[in-house]
């Protein structure tokens, strides 16, 4: 079986200098959506911003499984010569960041798990048409004037962005409108099928996570309805050597709301565990 029916070669951006650092984008996501990540982290490290596997610019037309995902980060390491890497995963980007650590223990020398969960558990709320009708119409109106506080009061309160932010800034949905939108409309419904049949198989990682011997960073924001609080905050306790951080007034789209304190506080945990970036 040749090698390219195993895995595609992804569309990745990349940026800076450096220790390599993997980043890995949620559902619907691509490898722009981890921008306010990769510009910050960028100056100091080189990054790696993957779309994965029927998202973005990584077309892909016929079904395909979760796995099939980290044969395509492993084929991407390769690539790269990546011999060893900090992995960060938003969402899905990051339940794929903790099963590479399970697959490759000794190229992955930490995570950083965004708004994730080795059980993911939501507690969304059942979804109206006029939630679909304000989002629509919220996501337009936000892509064509980004931030414009009417349409913020008007629709996105109003929305599903309810759920996915707390803080309803011009930041966070100038982030959305730049990032959000377009990688939802490129996401395959592919991809969309891959995850759903992972999540109805009821995944649980929990009981493996001991294995993960690298130092990890779990930040959670308090009011997600995706993946809640409660299931990050599981995830952190299985973990060893685990650093738990969650943000008050916050939902699953949390680094687009106080992208500043995320990133300092990304900063001082690089600083605190300086083997994770190759340093001893």
């Amino acid at each position: 079986m040749s090698d390219r029916h195993i895995h595609t070669s992804l569309n990745v951006d990349v940026q800076g200098q450096g220790f390599p650092i993997l980043a890995l984008h949620g559902h619907p996501g691509s490898g722009r959506s981890l921008s306010v990540f990769t510009n910050h982290l960028s100056k100091r490290y080189q990054t790696f911003a993957p779309d994965l596997r029927g998202y973005g610019k990584s077309r892909w037309n016929g079904n395909f499984n979760m796995n099939d995902h980290l044969s395509d980060l492993e084929a991407l390491l390769d690539r790269f010569k990546i011999e060893k890497c900090l992995v960060l995963g938003w969402s899905l980007g990051g339940i794929l960041a903790m099963e590479l650590a399970l697959r490759l223990p000794e190229r992955i020398t930490g995570l950083i798990l965004v708004a994730t969960a080795a059980k993911p558990r939501g507690s969304h709320p059942p979804i109206t048409w006029q939630d679909n009708l304000y989002t629509g119409v919220a996501g337009l109106v936000n892509y064509i004037k980004p931030g414009w506080q009417w349409n913020i009061e008007t629709f996105g309160k109003r929305s599903l962005f309810r759920y996915l932010i707390q803080q309803h800034t011009s930041i966070a949905y100038n982030y959305i409108a730049k990032e959000a939108v377009p990688a939802y409309l490129q996401t395959s419904p592919a991809a969309t099928r891959a995850l759903y049949s992972a999540i109805q198989s009821g995944y649980n990682r929990l009981p493996d996570l001991e294995q993960i011997q690298c130092p990890s960073l779990v930040l959670a924001g308090e009011q997600d309805r995706h993946i809640t609080v409660d299931s990050s905050l599981q995830t952190a306790q299985h973990l060893n050597n685990c650093h738990w951080q969650s943000y008050p007034n916050t939902a699953h789209l949390f680094p687009w709301e106080i992208p500043q304190v995320v990133l300092t506080d990304i900063d001082l945990w690089l600083k605190k565990y300086p083997q994770v970036i190759g340093r001893q």
